[in-house]
């Protein structure tokens, strides 16, 4: 019997050393510990530090996930502040209504401006990563802050749940993660349209 659970993708953007392959099976497995099937996959192009990384992951049914790159996302996060000036193509495909997420020190109206998306969103979601991954832990790692600005914009995972995986993933570091995650999900800044 073929389960028709709702396909949900995702597109992370992002530079080599910010952490978007972690990112994404983050989320896929906090996911998959919430009883879903998720599927996260990285696309490198020079596979350096500082290059542009790419990842994808698809939450679904098991039949219904391929590996294939995701051209629509409903789901686009960038992790590196101003990937969208010098590669402007990271909004491109998003789906109507869908929810794009971006560190950023900007507030949504401005980094609206500067983003050409071709559809309505429902959010802007825009919160300071890098900055506070520095306070936090002294690293400009901005990828577990993300992470709690996910939880709190799209609700596909909890945050219970998203913290145990911080927990178990990174063991030596888990005060000081927990306390990104907290920081990314009560510190977001979001435009919602309707």
């Amino acid at each position: 019997m073929v389960n028709f659970m709702k396909l949900e993708e995702i597109r992370f953007h992002g530079r080599g050393g910010q952490g978007v392959v972690a990112l994404s099976e983050l989320i896929a497995d906090a996911a998959v510990r919430e009883g879903k099937f998720a599927r996260a996959f990285p696309w490198y192009g020079s596979a350096r530090r500082g290059a542009p990384v790419l990842a994808f992951l698809a939450i679904g049914s098991k039949d219904s996930i391929t590996r294939s790159m995701i051209y629509s996302p409903k789901y686009v996060i960038v992790l590196d502040p101003a990937l969208h000036r010098v590669l402007p193509t990271v909004a491109r495909g998003i789906k109507e209504g869908g929810i794009y997420l971006q560190n950023s020190a900007k507030d949504p109206k401005t980094l609206l401006t500067e983003l050409n998306f071709d559809v309505k969103l429902s959010k802007l979601v825009i919160v300071d990563a890098t900055k506070k991954a520095m306070d936090l832990t002294g690293s400009p790692i901005p990828n577990i802050v993300m992470l709690g600005s996910f939880v709190k914009a799209t609700g596909l995972i909890s945050l219970e749940t998203a913290t145990e995986v911080v927990k178990d993933r990174f063991p030596r570091m888990t005060d000081k993660y927990v306390q990104c995650l907290e920081e990314g999900y009560g510190k977001v800044s979001m435009e919602v349209f309707e």
